[in-house]
């Protein structure tokens, strides 16, 4: 998986051939295929396991979140960068990715109406309000880091506005 990940990282999901599929991973076309059916899937299986990575950093708090992304590897933002792409043209792979982990989002979305009932986060919103706006700051980072825009991102500045923004009224 990590070295799917350095190819599509490096040349994007379109753009990564078999052949430096082969050369990153050090496997063979046979070897590789015998694992995966298809380019899509193995692009795929390497994407639901870092989405779900992020998700279970999610469940520790949203605070970890902008910490993984903005110090975490450069090379899983190509993949998430083109996911979100892929995603965006193709509607039945958005239909197949959001069923994806149902178990795995049902508990994001305990522990968040945990947090909310305990105190820890604003209760005058919709929980899937407060989940895009979360997921629209994240993408933004997501997308500076991955497109290698300026400064690097100010990680507790960040968090403190994200703390600010959804503490309880």
């Amino acid at each position: 998986m990590d070295g799917a990940r350095r190819a599509f990282a490096k040349h994007g999901y379109h753009r990564t051939t078999v052949a430096a599929l082969e050369d990153e991973i050090g496997l063979s076309r046979g070897a590789i295929f015998s694992y995966f059916p298809s380019k899509l899937e193995l692009f795929l299986a390497l994407a639901n396991v870092d989405q779900e990575h992020l998700m279970r950093v999610w469940l520790e708090g949203y605070e970890g979140v902008v910490r993984h992304l903005a110090e975490g590897d450069p090379d899983w933002l190509g993949a998430y960068l083109d996911v979100s792409r892929m995603l965006r043209n193709d509607p039945e792979l958005r239909e197949r990715w959001a069923k994806r982990n149902p178990e795995l989002n049902e508990e994001l979305e305990r522990n968040f109406a945990a947090r909310v009932a305990a105190g820890e986060i604003r209760d005058d919103l919709p929980l899937e309000t407060i989940g895009r706006f979360l997921g629209l700051v994240y993408d933004g980072i997501a997308l500076q880091l991955g497109a290698g825009f300026g400064e690097p991102i100010d990680v507790e500045g960040t968090i403190e506005l994200l703390r600010s923004a959804l503490a309880p009224k």
